[in-house]
């Protein structure tokens, strides 16, 4: 927009032959040529300049705070993302000592039920804990992963999907 503010020149030539007939249109003397000049000021533009620049300074302002909230948006997934994984760490070990803890009262419940202690009913029920615990502990992972994935889609990183043509 502020170049428009400056004249504008232009220079156009042209060269070739030219004679009243075609018979002498190849000979000497008939060549021609034309140089045409051209300066243009924008002197009587009523503030359509003014204006452009204006504008064009506005939407420049408008670009920069839309990369600011980009910029911003970013900094605010990796700090989730980041976050998020102290937790989700501290959950998956949370899990894995409740599977544990299932697996050993599993175990128990079982050499209970053989000396005939327990009945079958708590045998069966220490089981449903644990695979519980187990199911819990996968979906816990499942999280981990999928934030791991958000975390590095956050961090600017992406993948490509190759897949093979078969010829034949």
């Amino acid at each position: 927009a502020r170049a428009a503010f400056f004249p504008t020149i232009s220079l156009t030539g042209s060269a070739g032959t030219a004679s009243a007939s075609l018979s002498g249109l190849f000979e000497p003397g008939s060549g021609s040529w034309r140089f045409l000049p051209q300066i243009t000021l924008p002197l009587f533009h009523g503030g359509a300049l003014r204006a452009d620049l204006d504008r064009a300074h506005v939407q420049k302002q408008i670009e920069i705070a839309r990369y600011e909230n980009v910029i911003q948006q970013a900094f605010r997934d990796v700090a989730d993302g980041l976050a998020g994984q102290r937790t989700l760490n501290d959950q998956v070990q949370s899990e894995q000592r409740a599977v544990e803890a299932s697996q050993i009262a599993y175990e128990l419940a079982g050499l209970r039920f053989q000396e005939g202690v327990d009945d079958y009913l708590t045998l069966l029920d220490t089981h449903r804990m644990l695979y519980g615990a187990q199911q819990r502990l996968v979906r816990t992972r499942l999280m981990q992963q999928l934030n791991i994935i958000n975390l590095y889609k956050a961090l600017g990183g992406g993948w490509r999907e190759y897949s093979e043509k078969k010829q034949g």
